[in-house]
């Protein structure tokens, strides 16, 4: 029941007919993660590498790529941990209905690892210049590890049961780092080993560190799960794995005896080098900084290793499929956490943190004439204080009284429910100077810093929204191509966003004169445009238009409320901000913002014989 190792894994896939292999030789630098970005997109199978420029060992990628195949490599399992799960809500049901429970015991005892003196990752020892060196897109400051399990222990309660597995990324080469020496451990704030690596800084110790690569599929997954503080990665892999989890321990650190590779070192707590670039899940390069040097000890791997990766970028990508399998698992968690919350929906073509849309309950004052947004600021502010949840930089959140079938996954709908209903003078909330993703520059403001905004509707319909441009709709000189990009909704291209100013601490900055303009400008028609509750000033009208992938994708990454939500008669009245007219989201590129990712040209022409009749990716080209 489950996969013991990747090798397992991957024949399991090849006998379904899920894997191709590849036996030409591919260049980990630029062209296997093209190979991987071009067959993702088709829909297409997991990919096994077996002859890779510069290294002895293979590489395997796609293995998650599609939510049916992340599903069939856990089915032995979900069925266990979504009854896991259910206890967990509800411990009552073990009572009322034994017999739906009766493996729950035995999967509860598996996930207690198992310590063993011997292991298949102890069998061979390399350097760091011998792995595959995976450079992903042009701009990358050398090659990553990019499908790690980084494990970590709390200092103050070494052990597995305090223990942290998480996937952060790592650089092992290029830049300032030492080679075959040193690699760079980049991780966002809100992660555990924070809270690992605080804990050695204030004991002034060095913080043991194992980066995992390969072994049991579980390992991955288990590592991007929210789960609580305190509740051990390595019991929820041995659970999803559906076996217990063998553990060696040669050093100051557990490894699981099955993985394929594990690079184990530790942290000096007062040692920073320049990391990055690296281009990142939103879809954008994230920049040079400073994060933890890992000092590396030793490089093991078992005789048979394959290097696992995948490649990250503006979403959908194969990380996608993780997403969905967290929804599934934890869905149903969401309630019994924060009273009056029914769903939550961080959207993936977004960028996961920059856009929550969220339902819940509105009962404070059911005898009142109007609904208003009350509980939903409760509940809002619960929300953002969940976990990665507090990452989030725009909540969208609704009443279900209004709408109890109202979709959480139907994003064009559930922007129509609050255009609907949205009153802009009073059902705006801002979070300034405060923390945001570290790989979101939107603010300009350095890394984790920005602002949030929770818009939250409640009640009976406002307004009609337009489905066509209103009669009449002029733009200054400067603004021009409107397109609806949803009902309500209108992006207008705006001039080239210019550099602005962040102004001293007692000067409000005037804002960007452009869109001050147009908001002057409309402030005379905003009777007029209240079918068009939201403009947008971007780029490309066409390309946001084109659909609600691009739309969330652009307005969400490239905006930070506090500094580019305006409004048409905007207002501060007791220092709450509002507007009489349309919201206006600037969502341009600004010259403080990082570029977009883009596929080079160059390497997408030295790949296409593997897409070409009679290549072996002809079926996916």
């Amino acid at each position: 029941m489950g996969y013991p190792n990747l090798r397992a894994c991957v024949a399991d896939l090849e006998r379904t007919g899920q894997l191709v292999r590849l036996p030409a030789e591919i260049d980990p630098h630029l062209d296997a993660a093209a190979v991987h970005r071009r067959v993702y997109r088709a829909g297409g199978p997991a990919l096994l590498f077996e002859r890779v420029r510069g290294t002895p060992f293979p590489m395997a990628s796609n293995l998650f790529g599609t939510p049916k195949r992340a599903r069939f490599l856990f089915r032995d399992a979900l069925a266990t941990v979504r009854k896991l799960v259910e206890l967990k809500v509800d411990p009552g049901n073990f009572a009322r209905r034994p017999w739906r429970y009766w493996d729950v015991p035995l999967a509860a005892w598996k996930l207690r690892p198992k310590f063993v003196r011997r292991g298949p990752v102890l069998a061979g020892r390399t350097t760091l210049s011998q792995l595959p060196q995976l450079k992903c897109w042009p701009m990358d400051g050398g090659p990553f590890v990019t499908l790690p399990a980084v494990y970590t222990e709390d200092p103050d309660r070494p052990g597995w049961a305090k223990s942290n597995l998480g996937m952060y990324r790592v650089q092992f080469g290029g830049n300032d780092y030492e080679p075959d020496r040193e690699c760079g451990l980049h991780y966002q704030i809100h992660r555990g080993i924070g809270v690992h690596h605080a804990a050695a800084v204030r004991r002034g110790e060095r913080l043991p560190v194992n980066i995992i690569v390969g072994g049991p599929p579980a390992l991955p997954l288990a590592a991007v799960m929210p789960l609580p503080e305190g509740l051990p990665e390595l019991a929820f892999a041995a659970a999803i794995g559906g076996r217990r989890l063998r553990l060696v321990k040669p050093g100051p650190l557990p490894m699981p005896a099955e993985a394929d590779f594990v690079i184990s070192g530790f942290i000096d707590p007062s040692r920073t080098r320049p990391e990055g670039p690296f281009g990142d899940h939103l879809g954008y390069y994230s920049l040079t900084h400073p994060f933890p040097v890992m000092t590396v000890d030793a490089v093991y791997h078992r005789p048979d290793a394959i290097w696992p990766f995948t490649v990250v970028g503006r979403p959908p990508q194969e990380d996608t499929s993780f997403g969905e399998l967290i929804h599934d698992l934890t869905g149903p968690v969401i309630p019994t956490v924060i009273p009056g919350l029914h769903a939550v929906h961080a959207v993936d073509a977004a960028g996961v943190h920059p856009l929550l849309l969220a339902i819940g309950s509105e009962r404070y004052v059911p005898y009142a004439e109007r609904r208003k947004p009350q509980e939903l600021l409760t509940i809002a502010s619960a929300v953002l204080g969940q976990g990665q949840l507090s990452l989030a930089k725009y909540l969208f959140i609704a009443a279900k009284e209004d709408a109890p079938d109202l979709d959480i996954h139907d994003v064009a709908g559930f922007f129509r429910h609050v255009l609907e209903r949205v009153d802009w003078e009073t059902d705006l909330h801002f979070h300034t100077r405060t923390t945001i993703d570290t790989l979101d520059y939107s603010a300009g403001l350095g890394l984790n810093a920005g602002s949030k905004l929770v818009v939250a509707a409640a009640g009976p319909k406002r307004r009609e929204l337009a489905t066509q441009l209103p009669p009449g709709f002029a733009l200054p000189e400067g603004f021009a191509d409107p397109r609806v990009v949803l009902p309500g909704v209108v992006a207008v291209r705006g001039p080239v966003a210019r550099r602005q100013e962040t102004g001293a601490r007692d000067q409000e900055p005037a804002g960007d004169p452009d869109v001050l303009r147009l908001c002057a400008a409309l402030a005379s028609a905003s009777g007029s445009l209240s079918p068009v509750p939201c403009l947008l000033i971007v780029d490309d009208p066409d390309f946001v238009a084109r659909s609600v992938e691009n739309f969330v994708w652009v307005v969400f990454t490239r905006s930070d409320p506090a500094s580019d939500v305006w409004g048409v008669g905007a207002f501060t009245h007791r220092k709450h901000w509002g507007c009489t007219g349309p919201l206006v989201i600037d969502a341009r590129l600004k010259p403080h913002m990082p570029p977009p990712l883009e596929d080079d040209p160059a390497v997408e022409k030295r790949i296409d014989p593997l897409f070409a009749r009679g290549g072996p990716l002809h079926r996916w080209g």
